[in-house]
């Protein structure tokens, strides 16, 4: 009954997400909504992470298969995309890149910030 419990509170959070992506004119998918009231509600103490944490793992664990779909996809599009392979392997990588860097600046920035705090 926990686990139902937790992936209902999962759903019904994801289902907000639904409700907000259609009432707000924002390009922003309805996941990010979803996981944005998810942290939201962790973050002021209304959920605690024990609320939604065999779930969560349990989600995360099988991660990859949910790519499956994606990837048989992106098969069967496959000599459309040959066309721009190249275009498309250096805009992922940049991309990578850059956010790599960027991630890694923040967290710097933000253990820094801690740091001096403490001190």
């Amino acid at each position: 009954m926990k686990l139902f419990k937790q992936f209902t509170i999962i759903i019904f959070l994801s289902f907000l997400g639904e409700v907000l992506h259609t009432l707000i004119p924002f390009p922003i998918p309805a996941s990010i909504y979803g996981i944005m009231l998810l942290f939201f509600l962790l973050e002021r103490n209304v959920l605690r992470i024990d609320d939604v944490r065999e779930v969560s793992d349990f989600l995360i664990f099988i991660m990859p298969l949910l790519f499956i779909p994606s990837a048989v996809g992106l098969i069967d599009v496959l000599d459309e995309l040959r066309a721009s392979l190249t275009a498309y392997v250096i805009i992922i990588i940049s991309v990578t890149l850059i956010v790599m860097v960027v991630t890694g600046r923040i967290t710097q920035w933000f253990l820094r910030n801690q740091n001096e705090k403490e001190t």
